[in-house]
């Protein structure tokens, strides 16, 4: 991507995948999926503890946003990652906020609290 300002409508397609993965039980089903694979409809229900209905409504709503492709076969939905770059973006953030974790903890234990 070049260091050019991104237009308007590309600003807010921005706002609206960031809004997207800015729900827990979604970054909790991606988590899943990327760490297993693809997983059917009642597979991710048990990995996430959550009512079967609410995890079919945040996969529905993260496959039209593209983040997820979904075949059927037979009775069962299968999901998997379509965009790769999820990964990417859901580490970088991760790394960061455990690089601050512990240098949060450092500075207690500095401090001579544990």
């Amino acid at each position: 991507m070049s260091n050019q300002l991104l237009t308007k409508p590309m600003l807010d397609r921005v706002a609206q995948r960031f809004k997207i993965l800015g729900e827990p039980i979604r970054l909790q089903l991606l988590n899943q999926l990327m760490v297993r694979g693809e997983m059917n409809v009642m597979q991710l229900v048990e990995a996430v503890e959550q009512q079967q209905a609410n995890v079919s409504k945040h996969l529905n709503i993260m496959a039209r946003e593209g983040l997820l492709d979904r075949r059927k076969e037979g009775l069962n939905v299968y999901y998997s990652i379509a965009d790769p770059t999820i990964h990417g973006v859901c580490m970088l953030v991760c790394g960061r906020l455990k690089d601050e974790i512990e240098s949060t903890q450092e500075i207690f234990k500095a401090m001579g609290h544990d």
